[in-house]
């Protein structure tokens, strides 16, 4: 496909302001990967700083539509808007290398990152750094489920929805995808009883993807997905954890809607309580190691695979790096391919379903109730912080203080993620060096 023939089954609003040749795209992505700092939020202004107000590569409003599209799918928004801006500068190549640059430098950063921790993690200084960021996370947790839970709980039935999710959790124990199968359900028959006035789509929004390219992508997609999987079962069996890994995060990648802090509750449950690949702890270690490394925060995903791997020794007690290594590129592979695809694929579909109440309406009920499994990760953070030798001891009163100041910081003084973190850090070394 020529370039012109690619811009031109474009409407006028998708056109960038002036668009680089694939060499400049590369080496800024690869740029974006080490220097995506903040979490989405932001990541996505840093996105939106560099490509809209510095190099005009990009329109606002092509931002703006992409931003909100990506904001529809489950998986991780700022990794999928990367693809997607690179989608709409050079097609699908331009999208998978954005997106695979975007993610690149954070999973090397974190294989290696997690042999240190496994090392030295028991060291007396590590153990006070951690000690130190992990109460500030239980405040990033609380300030995601509150900015997210303001945009979205907008009326008495979502905010039910949200309520019961929490307590379903806490007190039930209830499975993640059965939250997500009420929730669905829940909006469903909101809809039936309360419907709202359909919105139609103009023609000039919709965009009619090409047949043969979408048969094309697609079955590409599917290959990427079941080569490797098959390859697994047949090296090592459906029951090894590879496999088992493998088949959850495929299941993580399209039962998330709400980004990364959706993407953990269904995580720490599985890999601690069903599969104990780690314990709570480690996986808030693991927590706090996303929020200092520049990438998605969904990349603790690698921390899982790596730990979980190396944990049970799979390729043997003389390759224990090499055992972890290739559980966190499983981890990562099965997470993000589906949000390639998602792209690639579903740009045109999903513009086509924005007429479709039934189906905003269980979106809307879905956020909700990720809103409660938000609040509800938090909780669970929480007591193994503050009480982690169980409520018969004192708690943690300094872990208590270290959370409320980060949260007033947060709320009332708007401070970013990045500037709690590294306040955090300061005290880490006070602690270490002065007291």
């Amino acid at each position: 496909m020529t370039p012109s023939q690619s811009t031109s089954d474009q409407t006028l609003t998708h056109q960038p302001i002036s668009v680089p040749n694939l060499k400049e795209a590369f080496w800024f992505w690869l740029k974006l990967g080490f220097i995506s700092f903040g979490g989405p939020a932001g990541q996505v202004a840093t996105m939106h700083q560099e490509l809209v107000e510095r190099k005009k590569w990009i329109s606002e409003e092509n931002f703006l539509h992409a931003l909100n599209y990506c904001m529809l799918l489950p998986g991780p928004e700022a990794q999928q808007l990367a693809t997607y801006l690179g989608w709409l500068m050079h097609r699908t190549w331009g999208g998978i290398i954005a997106g695979v640059l975007f993610i690149l430098p954070s999973l090397l950063l974190f294989i290696g990152l997690s042999w240190v921790y496994l090392i030295y993690g028991q060291q007396a200084w590590l153990i006070t750094v951690f000690d130190t960021i992990k109460p500030a996370v239980i405040a990033i947790i609380f300030f995601a489920a509150y900015k997210m839970g303001k945009k979205t709980l907008t009326n008495v039935s979502l905010t039910t929805v949200c309520l019961i999710t929490f307590i379903a959790l806490l007190v039930f124990n209830i499975s993640f995808p059965l939250v997500i199968l009420g929730a669905s359900l829940a909006g469903y028959i909101h809809h039936k009883v309360s419907p709202e006035t359909s919105t139609e789509v103009s023609e000039a929004t919709q965009i009619n993807p090409s047949h043969p390219a979408f048969f094309k992508i697609g079955l590409s997609g599917l290959l990427l997905w079941l080569i490797p999987f098959a390859l697994l079962i047949s090296l090592f069996g459906w029951g090894n954890t590879y496999t088992q890994m493998s088949w959850f995060f495929t299941k993580a990648a399209f039962l998330t809607f709400g980004g990364a802090y959706a993407v953990l509750p269904y995580v720490h449950q599985a890999s601690v309580e069903q599969f104990q690949w780690l314990t709570s702890t480690q996986i808030l270690d693991g927590l706090a190691l996303g929020e200092i490394t520049p990438g998605p925060l969904i990349m603790i995903v690698a921390f899982v695979g790596f730990l979980g791997s190396f944990k049970q020794e799979l390729l043997g007690i003389e390759n224990l790096f090499w055992a972890g290594a290739l559980g966190a590129i499983v981890a990562t592979w099965f997470t993000f391919l589906p949000s390639f695809m998602f792209i690639l694929l579903g740009a045109p579909l999903v513009e086509a379903t924005k007429q479709y109440n039934k189906l905003n309406q269980m979106l809307k009920f879905i956020t909700a109730a990720v809103v409660g499994m938000i609040l509800h990760l938090g909780s669970f953070f929480m007591i193994h912080v503050y009480w982690p030798q169980g409520f018969a001891q004192t708690p943690a009163l300094l872990s208590i203080g270290i959370t409320v100041i980060s949260l007033c910081l947060l709320l009332m003084r708007r401070w970013s993620i990045m500037q709690i973190i590294g306040l955090c850090l300061l005290f880490a070394g006070f602690r270490l060096f002065v007291l």
